[in-house]
């Protein structure tokens, strides 16, 4: 759909500056070959997805990695903040004319092409579309305008996100997705079959 854009954040992938909380606990080479795991299981799931897709870089825009030219829009996260990196983000999007934008990250592996696909749909009769991390915070968020307050005044990555989000919006539709699992620290990923490897 051409109305519809994902936002995907992802972090460079560079040995010690990323998933430092689990790096703590396994070593940055394995926490690095983990993330380069979920980033290619974005790219796919993004890829399959009917929407333009734009891929926003932490600190510099790589022209040839996964993220193929052809199909993802690159440009760099500009922002003090998280929250400031996002709405500006969304101003973009929609400054670009797009009607829905949803922006997700890049460390769930139990992302599923649906969620995407739910969540531009949800927007039809919603104003806001969240999809709730086990963690506190959130692993997507949809919108169709900017609600006032919805990125400022956050205590980003810490487990207030989500309920100090969800009372700025008291007053706007909002739909819920599925309790998904970000992957974070150790406990993250001990359930999770493919990373068993990475424990011993």
């Amino acid at each position: 759909m051409e109305d519809n854009l994902i936002l995907i954040f992802t972090r460079n992938p560079e040995l010690g500056k990323v998933k430092t909380r689990l790096a703590a606990s396994i070593g940055n080479e394995k926490t690095l070959e983990i993330y380069k795991f979920l980033l290619q299981h974005t790219q796919e799931i993004a890829s399959n997805v009917e929407a333009s897709r734009r891929v926003l870089y932490s600190e510099e825009i790589i022209k040839n990695d996964i993220w193929d030219n052809n199909l993802y829009q690159k440009s760099l996260q500009s922002g003090i903040d998280l929250g400031e990196k996002m709405k500006n983000a969304f101003a973009d999007g929609f400054e670009n004319k797009y009607k829905k934008v949803v922006i997700i990250g890049t460390d769930l592996h139990d992302l599923e092409i649906s969620d995407i696909e739910i969540a531009f749909h949800e927007l039809e009769n919603n104003d806001v579309v969240i999809g709730p991390a086990e963690d506190g915070g959130y692993y997507l968020l949809g919108l169709k305008f900017i609600p006032k307050n919805i990125f400022e005044n956050k205590e980003w990555s810490t487990e207030t996100v989500l309920k100090d989000t969800l009372n700025d919006l008291k007053n706007f539709k909002v739909h819920l997705l599925d309790i998904k699992n970000d992957i974070d620290t150790v406990d993250d990923i001990k359930k999770i079959e493919v990373f068993q490897k990475y424990l011993v």
